[in-house]
């Protein structure tokens, strides 16, 4: 559905790999049906194996076939960029405004919480 589970924002010197092993340990114990965890190619190596004995998870990454030239949707991918393109909508997420990485992380909680309550209730107006 693209909804978050976790959110973790850090600082733009960290690679991804090393971001992920931030954010999946809030996963452990809360989501009992998590059972594999689908990523790009960024997230491929040793991080495989550390997602496997930390939350007894399948890191699956979706690569692009080969030969392929141009754009392609990945299966899976898809949804990743569309959270991102949500969170586009939201003036305070369109650009770096805050200061504080907590600061940050509230306000995707926010879009994210507002974006849920409109399905809910969709807006009359």
């Amino acid at each position: 559905m693209g909804l978050l589970l976790a959110v973790v924002v850090h600082p733009a010197h960290i690679q991804d790999r090393d971001g992920a092993k931030l954010v999946l340990p809030k996963l452990v114990g809360k989501f009992s049906r998590l059972k594999v965890i689908w990523a790009d190619g960024g997230y491929a190596g040793q991080l495989i194996e550390w997602t496997r004995e930390w939350g007894h998870w399948i890191l699956a990454i979706v690569k692009r076939r080969d030969g392929v030239t141009g754009f392609e949707v990945l299966p899976k991918r898809w949804i990743v960029e569309r959270t991102f393109a949500w969170f586009g909508r939201y003036r305070r997420l369109s650009k770096d405004y805050e200061t504080l990485t907590e600061s940050s992380e509230a306000t995707i909680h926010l879009a994210m919480i507002h974006l849920m309550l409109r399905r809910l209730k969709p807006c009359v107006v």
